[in-house]
């Protein structure tokens, strides 16, 4: 409201009506130099005070004093057997990370019969000619080129069909032909000698003196590779995969592992949808079926008393009146739905019971399973009170609820497992560019999945484009005289075509039932004939290659929910981290993640296609 001023300077001098107006403070300001009574917030009538907060029922309260101190009994025990999905168990040596040993996988040097994975071969070859040069004994040195001949890198065919991937990609022609009878294939070396070979067989010049030289030299060649990458055990020509837990009808990592204490029994922990990436105890359920027969462990006692410290976090709202806050958090922009569960607890939590919440620092190795045995708090009155675990109970009561708790698979009716378990898995890995990059979707118009190879790997190691790769391959093996099909001479403007083709990097999955069962449905390899020779066209990555090198069945199938509408998108590439030891880890791993959508490849069927120009 606005009031008329008639006399403007008599108003001034009277100061009748202010001309401005400034409030710069929202508190008290006192009078005087001290503030001990503006600090102390006194109130006028306290009786007054004190019966609101009686009708208020503030009064109605309970002893929930403050703890003070918490002491804990902790008892852990330390995993010892490992088996990876429908392999066999093996001990946990405890030299490599969790990862490593759920992910790493054999590493591709053959396709079938064709030798790939050069870079390694030649790496290996270069060891061992080192391991030559630099030995003492000059009658060992002698023997580099009697190993270049025993174990040669082969020159491809240019003229052969089936030296298309070394000789249609320039960079791994020239390759091949500059190290071609001049390196050692150090791979076959390594084969020779993992298989029970000595390195002086078959080696010509070799006397009983320099013999236990160079089985030496091989030994230590077989120890630095073994030593270089994490691979599977077991690895044979019937298991060519090893004891890999890499489940290539789930496009998952599948594996168990088994603890056992001394007077507990065995716990067993599996992670049955392992995708790949970071590892963490959210991966496992308590597995009550078969056991792994772990060995007994000294499960470890940890009793420690502690003081309780308040929970807090970011942008939290200060308990005590005078303090500012920082508004890192806006709660009145938070506009939860009344669906939106997770907002609501979370407002809640942090604007009503807060400062209700302590928290009990508690230091465990990495790599054990604990049971919090017991736990006793003294608050402020001197009072000890016995804390139970959270989420006790049956395992099927829907009642029961815990933040970290494992699931439990198996047997239903069991006791719900409240143990914690802390894997011993590394916090960064170090992840090389991906060596093979396969995309499975959903094709409606042809109503089938294909599995796209983006990311091919050649012979070298090196990997490129799919496209690229397929298209210098196909004009290789077009401007071959043996694969060129004669010329057909069509007249007619139209002619009949009974399917199109596809690019040779489009692997497709037709939808087959599973046997004993009429209505679930997989997906199972096929081949399109090649534009070429109309020969079946193979994948070109070790991703879809699944039985296809081995000597069981060349089929392969995947469960068709493990292909959803947005796709799948699967990695294969190096990984390398640093161990607890100062180790450095390295393997070759695979990995799963969400895909694109749907594609369209244009396959169609029985359709006229326009006669294109004679040249």
């Amino acid at each position: 409201m606005v009031e008329p001023v008639e006399e403007f300077a008599a108003s001034l001098d009277t100061r009748a009506v202010p001309a401005i107006g400034v409030w710069n403070r929202v508190e008290g300001r006192p009078r005087t130099t001290e503030f001990g009574a503006a600090l102390r917030a006194e109130v006028r009538d306290p009786l007054w005070m004190l019966t609101r907060q009686w009708q208020l029922g503030e009064f109605l309260g309970s002893d929930a004093g403050t703890p003070v101190t918490a002491q804990f009994s902790v008892a852990t025990t330390t995993p010892t057997r490992y088996r990876p999905g429908g392999g066999g168990v093996e001990p946990i040596s405890g030299t490599a990370p969790l990862e490593a040993v759920a992910e790493r996988r054999v590493l591709p040097f053959d396709f079938g019969s064709d030798p790939v994975s050069f870079d390694l071969r030649l790496a290996m070859g270069r060891r061992w000619l080192k391991y030559l040069r630099n030995h003492p004994n000059l009658l060992v040195r002698g023997f580099r080129n009697e190993y270049i001949k025993k174990y040669p890198i082969a020159l491809p065919d240019p003229g052969k069909a089936a030296d298309a991937a070394r000789v249609a990609h320039p960079e791994v022609w020239a390759q091949m032909q500059a190290v071609a009878g001049r390196a050692v294939d150090g791979y076959k070396l390594y084969r020779f000698l993992k298989g029970g070979g000595k390195a002086w067989q078959n080696i010509d010049g070799v006397t009983f003196l320099t013999k236990p030289a160079l089985e030496t030299l091989g030994n230590a060649l077989m120890a630095w590779f073994d030593e270089l990458l994490e691979q599977p055990v077991g690895v044979d020509a019937a298991h060519p995969n090893g004891n890999s837990a890499w489940d290539a009808g789930r496009l998952e990592h599948n594996f168990s592992i088994a603890a056992r204490a001394g007077g507990t029994g065995e716990k067993v922990l599996t992670a049955q949808e392992y995708p790949g990436g970071t590892l963490d105890w959210h991966a496992f359920s308590v597995d009550t079926r078969a056991p792994l027969g772990g060995t007994v462990d000294k499960a470890g006692r940890r009793i420690r008393t502690t003081f309780p410290a308040p929970v807090r976090f970011s942008g939290m709202p200060l308990p005590r009146w005078w303090a500012v806050e920082d508004g890192k958090t806006n709660f009145a922009a938070v506009k939860p739905d009344s669906t939106d569960l997770a907002r609501l607890i979370f407002l809640e939590y942090a604007l009503v019971y807060s400062n209700d919440w302590f928290q009990v620092p508690c230091e465990l190795p990495v790599g054990t399973i604990a049971d919090v045995e017991g736990l006793v708090v003294t608050d402020v009155f001197g009072t000890r009170q016995w804390i139970s675990a959270a989420g006790t109970g049956r395992e099927e009561n829907w009642q029961r609820w815990s933040m970290y708790g494992m699931d439990t698979i198996g047997t239903a009716d069991v006791a719900a497992d409240t143990s914690l378990f802390l894997p011993a898995s590394v916090p960064k890995i170090a992840e090389g560019p991906p060596l093979e990059d396969v995309l499975l979707i959903r094709d409606e118009m042809a109503n089938m999945v294909w599995g796209i190879e983006q990311t091919i790997p050649l012979v070298t190691g090196k990997s490129r484009r799919g496209a690229e790769v397929v298209a210098e391959e196909l004009a290789f093996r077009q401007s071959l005289p043996a694969t060129t099909p004669p010329g057909v001479v069509r007249k007619a403007p139209e002619y009949y075509e009974v399917m199109s083709s596809v690019p040779e990097n489009w692997i497709p999955f037709i939808a087959v039932r599973e046997p004993g069962s009429e209505r679930r449905i997989r997906l199972q390899r096929a081949s399109m004939p090649s534009v070429v020779d109309g020969s079946p066209v193979k994948p070109r990555t070790d991703l879809l290659r699944e039985n296809l090198d081995g000597a069981g069945p060349k089929t392969y199938f995947i469960a068709e929910e493990e292909v959803p509408a947005s796709g799948t998108r699967l990695t294969v590439a190096y990984n390398r981290t640093r161990w607890r030891n100062g180790r450095a880890v390295t393997w070759l791993s695979a990995k799963r993640t969400s895909g694109r959508g749907e594609g369209s490849s244009g396959l169609a069927f029985d359709h006229l296609v326009d006669t294109p120009p004679a040249p």
